[in-house]
């Protein structure tokens, strides 16, 4: 079954690109302390928002690598790691999909389809998304499999799973040579 016709691939595949590096692959809301937090993560940027939480500012911004460094030694550094692989990953079919919007003619002309390879760039990086949100110490879907036993709330891999769907939908895309 194809789901994308073969003349708009290319352009699904763009699109299916910069739509996932806008939407957060992670989202985690849960009790902490006496307050609540709130990560919002995103291919390059992790927003954390604390309520009620005393010595801890209400707002921080960091990127995949300082928030891996911060995490450095200790039992969440793996997930931290994976996040920072899926942003190598998702950096490059980023740059392939601006480039591809630029210069479609040349893109279109390389050995390899440019569709198939956006496709499989977003299908590595969301497995590397979904295995890091396994990891942290948060309840995935309600369920604890994090290190540590999970933090009390829940933690939705949704920006992951479209972009699982999508990279999967280019992948199957029948291209006309």
């Amino acid at each position: 079954m194809v789901w994308v016709r073969s003349e708009y691939a290319g352009e699904l595949a763009v699109l299916s690109t910069w739509v996932t590096a806008l939407l957060p692959w992670n989202v985690f809301f849960g009790a902490v302390s006496g307050g609540s937090v709130l990560f919002v993560r995103f291919p390059f940027v992790q927003i954390r928002y604390a309520f009620g939480l005393p010595f801890l500012r209400a707002t921080s911004v960091s990127t995949p690598v300082t928030a891996y460094l911060l995490q450095r030694g200790t039992s969440v550094q793996v997930a931290y790691g994976l996040w920072v692989a899926g942003a190598l990953v998702f950096l490059v079919a980023l740059a392939i999909s601006v480039y591809y919007y630029r210069e479609e003619e040349r893109v279109e002309a390389w050995a390899i389809d440019p569709v198939t390879l956006l496709g499989g760039l977003l299908v590595a990086s969301a497995a590397l998304f979904l295995v890091a949100s396994v990891l942290f110490p948060e309840r995935f879907f309600g369920l604890s499999f994090g290190v540590g036993g999970g933090l009390p709330g829940v933690s939705l891999p949704v920006g992951a799973l479209l972009q699982l769907a999508l990279g999967g939908v280019l992948l199957r895309a029948e291209r006309v040579a």
